[in-house]
């Protein structure tokens, strides 16, 4: 059995964005050699998620918005973590729900997706550096 692990890096602009990795992802499982197996993919920071789903922007814009009514950012004094001194309580809250990783088959050296699947990174408390886990096991 194959094992390949390669870390991906993010500084997003934005507090809150969502990024298509599929690409990032196919390369790695390229790298890997692995035409059957399995591909984890993780956000390693407690306000970032890694999802499935439809690269289309009014779902994404949907997702944000839905978030932001499920856990708004202000005020930050709402979130007894926010005591501490930070201001992500929301964060922690939205990566919950979005989750913290996903795993594809590989099936003939590709990902095994459904019609429209993707993985996105969704980030909720950008502008510093994070990174996601990427895991591929398989011969």
């Amino acid at each position: 059995m194959k094992s390949y692990r390669e870390e991906l890096w993010f500084e997003t602009p934005h507090r809150r964005d969502y990024v298509n990795i599929t690409s990032r992802i196919e390369d790695a499982l390229k790298k890997s050699g692995v035409k059957e197996g399995l591909c984890l993919v993780n956000a390693m920071h407690i306000t970032a998620s890694v999802f499935i789903n439809d690269d289309e922007q009014g779902l994404i814009g949907d997702f944000d918005k839905w978030l932001e009514r499920l856990a708004p950012h202000a005020p930050t004094e709402q979130y007894r973590h926010n005591d501490s001194g930070e201001d992500n309580g929301d964060a922690h809250l939205k990566r919950q729900v979005m989750g913290r990783e996903v795993t594809v088959a590989v099936t003939a050296g590709k990902l095994d997706f459904g019609p429209w699947e993707q993985i996105f990174y969704g980030e909720f408390d950008g502008r510093r550096r994070k990174r996601v886990l990427v895991k591929i096991i398989g011969e």
